[in-house]
């Protein structure tokens, strides 16, 4: 198979670590007779440095025109710091999944057999966890009207939905819990927000068309609560975007790190694939950021490309890796850690 895969590695971490994904992919290239072409393109903070904007058009028609998009990570913290500034990279971060018409981020949370221990969660309490979020992206509160009012002591942010917006992250909800255990939790607020009850009532109005899967309603707090006492009693979730954007972080620290857990962005017609952490500016060049998130994204990449052997077998290299203790230090425990760049080279070495 030729693929076209535009590769966007933004800022902080985000190079290093997108260059291991691209090795590990380009290895399973050579070993399955695939042909990958990566179009670099910027974004973030480095897109603002070079052109002034954090999501340029060039950027936005490379994307298009491949067969899926590899993400670093976007971030700067000259940005965070100063409350002033007009244009910061987190802006071409929405501008990129509102252009692209990314609607759904779809992040699973697992277990690593080798390093179910190292979780702050007990052994018994996550053993066996594998959940699925999919958190709608393109519309509510960060994309609601906002602004300040009087004399700017007042300030306000506006979540609003359509019933199609929801209609269709509820519905690849539906589809995926087919293809797993047939459970679907809708996560709301519907005892307070008039905009959860509108979530509620339009997956209620879609459960006929899917008689096989059963389908429960819990308030955000409650799933917040139960994701650290019984996260194994979840399958596939569905919420909206500032929801999503909270319990899935809280998710992602199930596994032991958040350098762990790789994520997908799609809409109708394009794919985006990226780890679920930040630029982590503090570890920027250093060699010591955790690409294993990027590289199992990549393997999220190629399942949905329908080469299920291609994931596999970065899946299983990536257990390897940790079994064997091939870990950045984050994970290495006062054992020896190895460089991002050494656990790469590692990985392709040994697909």
């Amino acid at each position: 198979m030729k693929l076209n895969i535009a590769l966007l590695a933004g800022d902080g971490i985000g190079p290093e670590v997108i260059d291991q994904a691209v090795k590990v992919s380009d290895k399973i290239a050579e070993k399955f007779g695939h042909d990958i072409s990566w179009t670099p393109a910027l974004t973030g903070a480095a897109a603002i440095d070079a052109v002034g904007e954090p999501y340029p058009d060039s950027t936005h028609a490379i994307c298009e025109a491949a067969d899926a998009v590899l993400f670093g990570a976007i971030g700067h913290p000259r940005f965070d710091n100063d409350p002033s500034a007009k244009v910061r990279p987190e802006q071409g971060l929405l501008k990129m999944r509102q252009k692209l018409g990314l609607f759904a981020n779809v992040r699973p949370t697992f277990t690593f057999p080798s390093l179910i221990d190292k979780s702050p969660l007990k052994r018994e309490r996550i053993e066996g966890t594998d959940l699925v979020f999919l958190r709608e992206l393109t519309s509510g509160v960060y994309f609601g009207e906002r602004g300040r009012k009087d004399d700017g002591n007042i300030a306000f942010d506006t979540m609003t939905y359509t019933r199609e917006e929801i209609q269709r992250l509820a519905k690849k909800g539906f589809e995926l819990a087919m293809t797993r255990s047939k459970r679907l939790c809708c996560v709301d607020k519907a005892n307070v927000l008039e905009s959860s009850r509108l979530w509620r009532e339009t997956v209620q109005a879609m459960e006929k068309e899917y008689p096989e899967v059963t389908v429960s309603y819990e308030f955000v707090d409650a799933v917040a609560m139960r994701l650290v006492q019984w996260p194994s009693d979840y399958d596939v979730l569905i919420t909206e975007n500032l929801f999503g954007d909270i319990l899935t972080d809280e998710a992602s620290v199930i596994s032991g790190s958040m350098g762990l857990m790789p994520s997908a962005s799609v809409g109708t017609d394009n794919k985006l694939y990226e780890p679920i952490h930040g630029s982590y500016p503090q570890a920027a060049g250093k060699d010591i950021a955790n690409p294993l998130a990027t590289v199992l994204s990549a393997a999220m990449m190629f399942e949905d490309f329908g080469l299920t052997a291609e994931a596999k077998a970065i899946r299983d290299v990536v257990n390897k890796s940790l079994a064997e203790g091939v870990v950045t230090e984050d994970l290495a425990d006062g054992a020896k850690a190895y460089k991002t760049s050494e656990v790469g080279d590692w990985l392709a070495g040994n697909i």
